[in-house]
């Protein structure tokens, strides 16, 4: 990255891996649980959580000479707010029935622990391109959880990624399914994504021991 300094480019490369915010600081959490049956919707979630905390970073971090202690929640609260209805609005028009299948996680955006947490933890005290970087890494780090996760469910509980078939017909026997193979309906339960952060946390630790040692 040499158009970034060094602490700059720590920024977004920290958050992918050794200050991951799911799998080291476990935030988020339940966008990771509840919408990764599907890799399109893993990957439109982390795309929304991209634009509205980096965008959200830098309007905070442009704000945060004026905004009063005392309301600068309601304030942070706002600001996301309307972030994640632009990307509601977004979604019903060129994305009708994925925003559908989102619903509701779309408008949890407003809560999720990484957004409030980078807003009180850098963007209060850091300027706008500094707050920018940690908001695109951060929201890097998330998505790229959500897709492994995605990837995996999808994969092996519906044997598509994308909604395309990638491990053949199940009803006409082809491919992977010709040698008896069966898609793992368990994947599909909420559960199951849990289990699947928990052994990327665990194949994180395992090649990180300063991880293990300082967790």
């Amino acid at each position: 990255m040499g158009l970034l300094s060094k602490k700059d480019a720590a920024l977004i490369k920290d958050p992918l891996f050794d200050n991951n915010p799911i799998t080291i600081q476990v935030l988020g959490i339940c966008s990771a649980l509840a919408i990764t049956a599907e890799l399109k919707a893993s990957i439109v979630m982390s795309i929304s959580v991209m634009f509205v905390l980096g965008l959200g970073n830098v309007v905070i971090s442009l704000m945060r000479n004026i905004i009063p202690s005392k309301i600068r929640i309601i304030v942070q609260l706002i600001v996301v707010a309307t972030l994640v209805i632009i990307v509601d609005l977004v979604l019903k028009a060129f994305a009708y029935e994925l925003s559908k299948t989102l619903s509701v996680f779309v408008g949890l955006i407003i809560t999720n622990c990484i957004i409030m947490g980078r807003f009180e933890a850098f963007a209060l005290g850091n300027g706008p391109w500094r707050s920018f970087l940690d908001g695109i890494g951060n929201a890097v780090g998330y998505g790229l959880i959500l897709i492994a996760v995605g990837f995996f469910r999808e994969l092996l509980g519906s044997g598509t990624l994308l909604g395309i078939k990638v491990l053949g017909d199940p009803i006409e026997k082809t491919g992977l399914y010709a040698f008896g193979y069966e898609n793992n309906g368990f994947m599909l339960l909420s559960p199951m994504a849990l289990i699947v952060v928990g052994i990327i946390i665990w194949v994180q630790r395992t090649k990180n021991k300063a991880l293990i040692e300082e967790n």
